[in-house]
């Protein structure tokens, strides 16, 4: 079904790297429950090739299916669209906003920790605020280990940006989530654009595959929430449009801790095993 005017177009990517769990059930059913009427669509996110198995795709399409979700075909893999995550590069690059970088965790941690360094860390949405140590270096420097990095000060100057803003339809609704410049920079920082063997990071990912595919609603965890301040920032840099947001509530255990692919007494194919209908699962769920 074609998405029209005024129709909202959602997806759920999940990379298939493990069992679809309960959490994963959750945002899917959110999804395809804010698309209706519209289109709700499957994306495969698998650009971590060292880490995702072609059974658990199958896996993954076989519990949707079993949940009663349905999606348009082909569906939009991460692994199939690398020449657009490099021509984006490539154009942030020859806009001088980007740089290549050499440092592994190991060196951030080190440099993170020198006596210079402030002694308060300050955590973004990727980890520790990068500490800038490859930002001298320039694109044409870079070799194959490197990773590519955006340049965030020059990046908001270019678009001359006070600030970042967006609405979130489900977090404080009707009021704008803001970020100054000033502490983008301090406290998510000089973010990555491509993993070293990967072409491609999350963040650069998600804002072109949305852009592709027309989603006009992005619905994903909260714990996501921190990272829409990129997205809107990239989306400004390739001119591309950006969708509305919607950030929901995540499943958790008994201890309160966020379900991940290694729980896998949650995973939904085991609750198929035992018997369990997909009706009580989105009973469970609250859908």
């Amino acid at each position: 079904m074609a998405c029209g005017a005024g129709l909202n177009r959602t997806r759920f990517a999940p990379s298939p790297t493990g069992p679809l769990h309960l959490g994963h059930a959750f945002a899917a059913l959110t999804a395809a429950r804010l698309a209706d009427p519209g289109q709700f669509l499957l994306r495969i996110e698998d650009i971590d090739q060292s880490r995702c198995r072609p059974e658990y795709e199958v896996l993954i399409a076989e519990d949707l299916r079993w949940l009663g979700l349905d999606w348009p075909r082909p569906v939009m893999r991460q692994s199939e669209r690398l020449p657009a995550y490099q021509a984006a590069l490539d154009r942030l690059a020859a806009m001088g906003l980007t740089y290549p970088c050499r440092c592994r965790r190991a060196d951030i941690r080190a440099a993170l920790a020198a006596p210079q360094e402030d002694a308060a860390q300050v955590v973004g949405p990727d980890g520790p605020v990068y500490p800038g140590t490859c930002r001298h270096r320039r694109m044409a420097e870079a070799g194959p280990e490197d990773a590519v990095r955006l340049h965030a000060a020059r990046a908001l100057e270019h678009l001359g940006l006070d600030e970042i803003a967006f609405l979130d339809e489900n977090i404080a609704p009707g009021l704008p989530h803001r970020l100054s410049a000033q502490d983008f920079i301090a406290g998510v920082g000089d973010v990555v654009l491509a993993r070293r063997g990967m072409g491609t990071s999350y963040h650069l990912a998600v804002v072109m595959d949305d852009a592709a595919q027309g989603i006009t609603l992005v619905t994903r965890g909260k714990d996501l929430l921190d990272s829409t301040w990129i997205h809107i920032i990239l989306q400004k840099l390739l001119e591309l449009s950006t969708p509305r947001y919607h950030h929901h509530r995540l499943i958790r255990d008994a201890d309160g801790k966020r379900l991940a692919k290694r729980d896998d007494a949650r995973a939904l194919k085991l609750f198929r095993d035992e018997g369990i209908s997909a009706t009580q699962i989105r009973r469970q769920l609250g859908f």
